[in-house]
């Protein structure tokens, strides 16, 4: 058994995949395997991971029909045999250390669940920018339920180290929708609901890539999958017996996804993805499930818009 399995999630990456690769086979810490699930590329990329895979025993690589990111993520969960589960994106690198420092934290703590810090990497530029989480408590062992500050930040579940056991008590999985967009959404989230014992540290391990024009980010395709992710973390609390401790924190973090999503939408998309949301948010508001002391004046303001102005629309017709 190695102490981590680190899978790679790959789709046409043929311009970053060798950085990424050489930051992850030149760990500090040896004793780890590696997982590379090419999801039907297109381009050199399989070439390229089977040039490694030869070269160096700990790489695995599986390669399958294009079948999208969570797919691709479940199948690298199902095959791990490590004691911890890293996730390293196919177009980002990590420091050298990353993987020994978050297995000695999370061995010395008997953690659920580590996560450390990143930076914002335009290689254009070849510009590292750290990503501001300080608000966020550090090197302390608490459970996110109790604190739910760590379902504040963005999912960034490339940041993490996951006990293995962990992940499969709790049945712990991605949706399996097409492509790659907001998997990582309830993933994240399951995480956080389900650990017991969690630490966030400041060290910096990451670098996120943030011009690689084929990212999910840049994509405007799939605008509901985001409310597909949030249908699906509703049913698991339900499932798991929390959603009466979850209830108001679920409209809390669904509001800047949606806020975000419906930013970089086309046009034609903003107002029916706007009605969706007003639909869910109605619910949210009778079911006693809005708790105005966690949003802004401006975004509770925006909420009673959201909630308030179709049937007020409708009223003002019926007259």
């Amino acid at each position: 058994m190695p102490k981590i399995s680190i899978i790679i999630p790959c789709y046409n990456v043929e311009k970053y995949i060798k950085q990424c690769l050489e930051s992850v086979v030149n760990q500090t810490l040896k004793d780890i395997e590696i997982i590379c699930i090419n999801d039907g590329s297109t381009d050199s990329t399989l070439e390229i991971l089977r040039e490694y895979e030869n070269r160096d025993n700990r790489i695995k690589v599986i390669s399958k029909q294009n079948s999208g990111y969570g797919a691709s993520m479940n199948i690298g969960l199902e095959t791990a045999k490590g004691e911890y589960v890293g996730i390293v994106e196919s177009d980002d690198y990590v420091e050298l250390n990353m993987f020994e420092t978050l297995y000695k934290v999370a061995e010395e703590n008997h953690l659920d669940l580590v996560r450390c810090q990143y930076y914002l990497y335009n290689s254009k530029e070849n510009k590292n920018e750290s990503w501001d989480n300080s608000w966020v408590p550090m090197n302390k062992v608490y459970c996110p339920l109790d604190d739910n500050t760590p379902f504040m930040q963005a999912p960034a579940i490339w940041t993490n180290l996951i006990n293995r056991e962990f992940l499969n008590k709790n049945n712990i999985r991605f949706l399996e929708t097409p492509g790659a967009s907001y998997q990582d959404t309830s993933f994240a989230f399951k995480l956080y609901a389900c650990a017991k014992r969690f630490m966030m540290i400041p060290d910096i391990l990451l670098h996120y890539r943030i011009d690689n024009e084929n990212s999910s980010v840049n994509s405007v395709t799939k605008a509901y999958f985001v409310n597909t992710e949030y249908a699906e973390i509703t049913k698991f609390s339900k499932e798991k017996g929390i959603y009466k401790d979850v209830c108001k924190l679920i409209p809390k973090i669904k509001y800047a996804c949606y806020q975000w999503n419906h930013s970089r939408l086309c046009k034609n998309l903003k107002a029916p993805f706007l009605i969706r949301w007003a639909a869910e948010y109605r619910k949210h508001f009778f079911a006693g499930e809005i708790d105005k002391g966690k949003f802004t004046r401006k975004e509770y303001k925006r909420i009673l818009f959201l909630v308030f102005l179709p049937i007020f629309y409708i009223f003002r017709k019926e007259l």
